[in-house]
């Protein structure tokens, strides 16, 4: 068997990256955090969400990524607005479509995401179980 267990972001700043993401989630250290090295769990606990852990890089980031994190939004306007305030940073790009439902970001450290419109995502389905 193999699962997904964590995606991990390179980064230059631990504390600064740490206390976006931890904000912009609301993860938890797993363990307490090493100088170069933490895993942020969901706060329901492991194995509900997926986890991200921060790794200390000593490069430059990489552009364009080649990886980047979709984070769904039940109110984007609201999201884009809170991750804003956090510290994320709106991405002079050209390549969105007319009818593009999501936006690019990035963290503190030059790591690019997308913010989905997605309020079907967090929708009651009865014919679907959800862990979280």
């Amino acid at each position: 068997m193999l699962e997904l267990g964590t995606t991990v972001i390179t980064v230059e700043d631990m504390d600064r990256a740490g206390a976006f993401w931890r904000a912009a989630l609301g993860y938890v250290e797993r363990s307490p955090a090493g100088d170069d090295w933490v895993i942020l769990d969901p706060p329901t606990g492991r194995g509900t969400k997926p986890s991200i852990a921060l790794s200390k890089s000593g490069y430059p980031q990489h552009y364009p990524p080649r990886l980047h994190l979709d984070l769904y939004a039940s109110d984007q306007e609201a999201e884009l607005r809170r991750l804003r305030e956090l510290g994320a940073r709106d991405i002079d790009w050209d390549g969105y479509p007319p009818d593009a439902d999501y936006v690019v970001l990035e963290d503190t450290e030059g790591n690019r995401f997308c913010v989905v419109d997605a309020p079907e995502w967090f929708a009651e389905r009865p014919d679907e179980p959800r862990l979280a």
